[in-house]
This record gives C-alpha cells, structure tokens and sequence, in this order.
C-alpha cells in the first residue's frame, strides 16, 4: 500500500508518517521502481501501536524501548496513571474555583476563597474603589503565601457582621474629597480606629507581611487614593501603632 493509504488506515497524516520515519519509530521500506514507498500490513500493525500507546500520553522519546519492551511498558503505564491522577486533581480544583466564582459573580483574577466578600459592592461605591478592594485582596491572597486566600477567608467569616457594620464608614472614606476638612477627617479617624482596634487580635492570626509585601500594598493605596484618604490612613496606622498593628 501507499503511504496515503497508509496514513488513511491508521487514522494519521502522511507528514506523521514521515516524522515517524525521521525518528527511527517506524522503518522505512524501500521505494518501488516509479519512486513510491510501498507498505504491508507489518507497518500497519506497528503504527497502530504507536498511535494507541500516544493516545494514552506515553512520549515519542519512549516508544523506541516500549513498542518491545513488556517491562518497560508496564513501569511507563504506573508513571502515566500517576500523572494522569495528579492532572484530574488539578482539574477538579480549577472547576471547583469556576463554579465558586460563577456562583457569586467574582472577577476571575480574584482567589475564589475570597470571591464571597467582592461579589456585591455597594451601589453608590465608586468603581475605582471597588477596583482598589479587588487588587487589594488579589495581593494580600498571593502574599500571605499558599494558604492566604483560605485563612484570610476564614477571618472575613468570623467578623462578618463587624464588616457590615463598617460600610457606613467606609462610605464615608470612600467620598473623601481630596481637600476634605480637617473635621471630617478627624472625626472618621476615631470612628474607623475604634472598629478596628477589637480585630487586632484576628488579623495577629494571619502570617505577617515582609517589609516587601507591605511595601507593595502601600504603593497600591498610593496610586488610587487621594490625600485626604492617605491622611486617613496614616492617622490610623499611628492610632494602632500601641495596639500591635506592627
């Protein structure tokens, strides 16, 4: 038979056929007087094989030792079904984040464990607002290393009903203007220090962030709030100080 007859019994192409050739897998018959290479079932049986045992995942670079082998096959299979497993683990782990961020309608760049407590931002919160609290939180679950996103998760949990409770004041902070009174800011100071002083305690169970990381989340407040927002900020972080914020 022809090489395309060939090809079109085993399911390949023809240039497939010609790589085999090339790496030594499948041998080569001599070519017929008109130029042609001619085929017999032997060459069909042995591409068969190969084209079965690369279904299964087993590598071109092994087929040489397996295609006559037994032992070697059987080690070859035990190392697939291992990795095989590994994948479908993977696979499960990333359809389980797909439901979760579909269910509650989270970005997809967010850790799916933190997804719960972005899915609905208050309507009058400004969008670049509800950015800053995405990329927050998209930092802080990388961070905090492997387990961030869980733990961090874990803790929205417990203070659930204290966040709620804040959303007035961050409203507040929000809508800072960038040349807001010193009144307003100082009175939003106190109120945002007393609620966060009792959650002391709970964020001292998250690992710490590294001068880097911290560095890094700061740069981040830097580039979207305004100055009235960093004075805020900054009088907490000097509230807190005594507290063991740091």
């Amino acid at each position: 038979m022809l090489s395309s007859e060939l090809a079109d019994l085993a399911g390949v192409t023809v240039r497939t056929l010609r790589h085999y050739h090339q790496i030594g897998l499948l041998p080569e018959p001599p070519r017929s007087s008109a130029g042609y290479r001619r085929y017999d079932v032997g060459h069909l049986v042995r591409l068969l094989r190969i084209t079965r045992m690369t279904a299964l995942g087993i590598p071109l670079s092994a087929l040489p030792a397996v295609l006559d082998d037994p032992t070697t096959a059987a080690e070859l299979l035990d190392d697939l079904d291992r990795r095989a497993a590994a994948e479908i683990e993977q696979l499960t782990a990333r359809r389980a984040s797909i439901a979760a961020l579909r269910r509650t309608g989270a970005p997809p760049d967010l850790p799916p464990e933190l997804s719960p407590w972005h899915s609905a931002p208050a309507a009058d919160t400004p969008a670049e607002m509800v950015r800053y609290e995405r990329e927050q939180l998209v930092l802080l679950g990388h961070l905090l290393g492997d387990d961030g996103p869980a733990r961090i998760a874990a803790l929205f949990g417990e203070i659930d009903a204290e966040m709620a409770a804040a959303e007035p004041l961050m409203a507040r902070f929000y809508a800072l203007p960038p040349d807001a009174p010193e009144a307003e800011i100082s009175s939003l100071v106190q109120e945002l220090a007393a609620y966060l002083a009792p959650l002391l305690q709970r964020l001292a169970a998250l690992t710490p962030l590294d001068p880097q990381a911290s560095a890094l989340i700061g740069k981040l407040s830097e580039q979207t709030l305004n100055p009235a927002q960093h004075r805020v900020l900054d009088r907490i972080d000097h509230l807190l100080v005594p507290l063991g914020k740091r």
